[in-house]
């Protein structure tokens, strides 16, 4: 998170309230984004195997997240939107298979959190309360965001990239949280 902020409000053009996190992959400072979603991604697939011990479903959902990410560092979206700096606001009339597949990892990425989450809720292996609330908390937190996010997103509101980066700091803390906790 602390990566794509610095990068975001560094970038000419760049929105951070309206563009999404993926733009940022696009452009000559676009390997920084590459590079933080796969190695991000890479540290919670192979972080997962902490869970194993609790719960082999959750152990899943968690790795399928991070592969997710990594997926997203592969394969870029299309430049859109008014990102980068040149091209012309909306979407365009097609879009590349790069962007299909990109889009297809986005989705898993945000919906294997609140899966996640509501697996981790359920297992009682993770001990008391606190950690089992949190994460139900979470997977409320992280669908609703997951909801308004993809609106406002179809919608092309001007708070799309906030109403990401708030989805995205309610369910990869509580992703932090539960790793370390397992760790």
């Amino acid at each position: 998170m602390i990566v794509f902020t610095a990068d975001g409000w560094t970038r000419p053009g760049y929105r951070p309230r309206y563009h999404p996190v993926s733009a940022l992959s696009l452009g000559r400072r676009g390997w920084i984004q590459k590079a933080n979603f796969i190695v991000c991604g890479a540290g919670v697939a192979v972080g997962s195997l902490a869970l194993l011990g609790a719960n082999v479903l959750l152990t899943v959902a968690i790795a399928v997240f991070g592969l997710a990410l990594v997926a997203s560092g592969v394969f870029t979206m299309d430049p859109m939107r008014g990102y980068p700096a040149g091209t012309p606001a909306g979407d365009p009339s097609t879009f590349s298979r790069q962007h299909r597949l990109h889009d297809c990892a986005g989705v898993v990425v945000f919906a294997a959190v609140p899966i996640a989450a509501v697996i981790a809720a359920l297992t009682p292996e993770l001990g008391g309360g606190s950690l089992r609330l949190h994460s139900a908390v979470a997977a409320a937190a992280s669908t609703a965001g997951f909801l308004v996010f993809g609106q406002a997103w179809e919608q092309d509101s001007p708070h799309a990239g906030l109403w990401q980066r708030l989805t995205i700091l309610l369910g990869w803390s509580w992703v932090a949280v539960l790793l370390a906790a397992s760790s």
